[in-house]
């Protein structure tokens, strides 16, 4: 499902004009992304969080050089689904199989 797919399903949903519902939807990213990069959680009771993960530095190798290189440590941002949710998506699942 796309982002304009996901709009069209709101806008029958709701009866909402498409153009508010993409403008919404936007502002919606947009406050996510920008609570993220300020280091900011979020948490959607029910739905889930959208956390920033620390990734630990590590040793990694580069096999066609041989050599040993270093990754630093690094923030990447993970969504953890509600319990709630993820039971919803197995009994769903197991619905259409």
């Amino acid at each position: 499902m796309t982002k304009a797919d996901t709009v069209q399903k709101i806008v029958e949903k709701t009866g909402i004009q498409k153009e508010h519902v993409e403008k919404t939807l936007e502002s919606f990213f947009l406050t996510i992304k920008d609570s993220m990069e300020n280091g900011e959680n979020i948490y959607f009771r029910g739905f889930g969080s959208f956390i920033n993960k620390k990734r630990a530095a590590k040793t990694a190798r580069n096999i066609s050089k041989n050599t040993t290189i270093i990754v630093p440590a690094q923030i990447i941002p993970h969504f953890k689904p509600s319990d709630d949710f993820i039971k919803l998506v197995k009994e769903g699942y197991l619905q259409l199989t």
